[in-house]
């Protein structure tokens, strides 16, 4: 069974993919932003900020926790994330299957569709 510990282990990977996009892309197609990532069969949300140096203040917690509405909403199963963020599960068809939800504004979606 997929515990907390490795989905947070996932979303640190994704954190290193997108260290490994060339400086210039990040700087065009990432700007600050909130994010959360609820992990549906395991209760839990993660929150943090997508920054130019990767995912930031990477913290923990209940998903029936109170917390400020994330700019980028993210939701999967323990087992798609970490597929995610192994590059096994194609984030595209992922989302249009309804495997994975993504939230997040128009501007948002077209500045990162090439991180994704």
């Amino acid at each position: 069974m997929t515990s907390v510990e490795d989905c947070r282990r996932a979303i640190d990977r994704v954190s290193e993919r997108i260290m490994e996009v060339d400086e210039a892309d990040r700087r065009k197609h990432i700007v600050d932003r909130t994010v959360s990532v609820t992990v549906s069969d395991l209760d839990t949300v993660f929150d943090m900020r997508l920054t130019r140096d990767g995912l930031r203040d990477v913290s923990s917690r209940a998903a029936s926790a109170p917390a400020e509405r994330a700019q980028v909403r993210i939701t999967s199963t323990a087992d798609d994330l970490i597929a995610l963020a192994e590059d096994r599960l194609d984030f595209a068809k992922a989302m249009l299957s309804g495997r994975v939800k993504l939230e997040a504004s128009f501007s948002d979606l077209m500045r990162m569709r090439k991180l994704l």
